[in-house]
């Protein structure tokens, strides 16, 4: 190397050096302390004492994990298809060609600048059982009171709707996905006869995977990390009774209200080894419906 690629390098390494402490301090290490917790039984006060395999034998015996699994797979298989569509409609709509789209666009992104939190207080008051909108809209066509947070599958059911509400982050994608189109493709469909379901299902939608790929891998990220609603809905118990343990609500419990954070460790490195398996069975997958043929011009 010259002395001015030596400096360079020097002057790139500088401007990079906050970004690689970064995910030096606030990544690798917790990462790798957590992969060593997972085989210890620490409580936070005392020193870790070696366990072995023996938290992973037991997330594997403990009913509280299957139980929190299959309801965060329940999540998972109806919140992340659901979202894909409504931020794809939404995609569409704020990329119609109509003079006060800007304000549509506005109108359809602003429910996801909503926090979490704050959504599940909006739907626990929305929801509640005695004088709650739902309801007061069900007792107006004759129908009785319902509480779905106090359902098992009814607050999933909530949960997976308070989710649909930052579906603006996804559709903001598919809109870029949908400009990045080549309108020639679409002129060429339409001398053929193409109408516009024929021009979705044969153009949009394949040309669109790259991106659904995108999102579907966040959107299962994202699943699989379910908490903030869960929690709020269910004032911090996660009562397994109510449907809403989640696998991330079960971990937290474990971490900071069992003080067994060894174990909780060890259900962190399982979910991180099903979250990656998942992803890598999805890029698998993807050879066969995602297409990077036409590009825009």
């Amino acid at each position: 190397m010259t002395r001015a690629d030596r400096r360079n390098l020097r002057l790139g390494l500088l401007f990079i050096s906050p970004w690689i402490i970064g995910i030096l301090v606030f990544v690798i290490y917790p990462v790798t302390y957590s992969i060593a917790l997972s085989f210890t039984r620490y409580s936070g006060m005392a020193a870790p004492t070696w366990v072995g395999l023996q938290n992973y034998v037991t997330a594997v015996t403990d009913p509280l994990v299957a139980k929190a699994t299959s309801n965060t797979l329940f999540f998972a298989l109806i919140a992340v298809p659901l979202g894909l569509i409504v931020a794809l409609t939404l995609a569409l709509a704020m990329n119609q060609n109509v003079r006060e789209v800007a304000l549509y666009r506005t109108i359809f992104y602003a429910p996801s600048l909503i926090p979490a939190f704050a959504m599940s207080f909006i739907f626990i008051v929305f929801l509640n059982p005695q004088f709650g909108v739902f309801n007061q809209i069900l007792n107006l066509f004759g129908g009785p009171n319902v509480n779905l947070l106090g359902d098992p599958t009814g607050v999933k059911i909530a949960i997976i709707l308070m989710a649909q509400f930052g579906a603006g982050n996804a559709a903001l994608i598919f809109l870029a996905g949908l400009r990045n189109i080549p309108k020639t493709v679409y002129e060429a469909a339409r001398v053929d006869g193409a109408g516009p379901a024929r021009q979705f299902l044969s153009i949009t939608l394949p040309l669109l995977t790259p991106v659904l790929l995108f999102n579907l891998i966040t959107g299962v990220s994202g699943a699989l990390q379910v908490f903030t609603e869960a929690y709020i809905v269910t004032n911090g118990t996660g009562d397994p009774d109510a449907g809403a343990l989640f696998y991330m609500m079960y971990l937290y419990q474990n971490a900071f209200g069992f003080a067994e954070l060894g174990y909780a460790s060890a259900l962190a490195v399982l979910l991180f080894l099903a979250g990656l398996s998942l992803a890598l069975l999805i890029f698998w997958l993807s050879r066969r419906f995602v297409n990077y043929d036409v590009e825009a011009g």
